[in-house]
């Protein structure tokens, strides 16, 4: 450390160690910690299947590095389904990965209190995926809102579904080459 001594401005010369604004006001933050945090996005999203009554929630994880949807299930809105969704996300992103989706507290149990970061939409940390549902709802008609078409079965629903997000991870894939 230069001290007051040895530095020919020592009028102008600021106490790193004790006044350092970097590491006292930015990094200490815990929303500025998350962003260096390699983090899958997390959301879920309703739709219906042959009636609006037979709501079907459709869980979605995002990798924001490539953009790609990495996992997906589609089931009810529970903590059960919460664990099946974690079982479907590939064991390479689960090891020092962290999670983030909104403040549903389904996530919590399966995806570990460690590893899993409940943030708000003004937080920017789940863009992304939220961005991706707008995309979704826009291209596939089953999923818009207050439409006329949607899936009168459950796996005719999960197909089109999986047939978009193969579709979309191409699409996605063929930008970064």
């Amino acid at each position: 450390m230069i001290t007051k001594e040895d530095s020919p401005f020592e009028e102008n010369l600021v106490d790193i160690e004790n006044n350092d604004l970097l590491v006292t006001e930015l990094y200490s933050k815990e929303r500025c910690v998350r962003v260096e945090f390699y983090g899958i996005q997390l959301d879920e999203l309703w739709s219906f299947v042959g009636n609006k009554e037979n709501k079907q929630w459709l869980w979605l994880a995002l990798n924001p590095i490539n953009r790609q949807i990495i996992a997906f299930h589609v089931g009810g809105r529970s903590a059960e389904d919460a664990q099946l969704f974690y079982e479907k996300i590939p064991a390479v992103f689960k090891g020092g990965t962290g999670f983030f989706s909104d403040y549903w507290q389904a996530y919590v149990e399966p995806f570990g209190k460690e590893n899993h970061f409940g943030v708000g939409k003004d937080s920017g940390l789940t863009a992304y995926i939220e961005r991706f549902n707008g995309t979704l709802r826009q291209r596939a008609s089953r999923l818009v809102r207050k439409a006329l078409s949607f899936s009168k079965s459950l796996e005719n629903h999960i197909g089109a579904i999986k047939y978009f997000i193969c579709n979309y991870n191409l699409e996605r894939k063929a930008l970064h080459f």
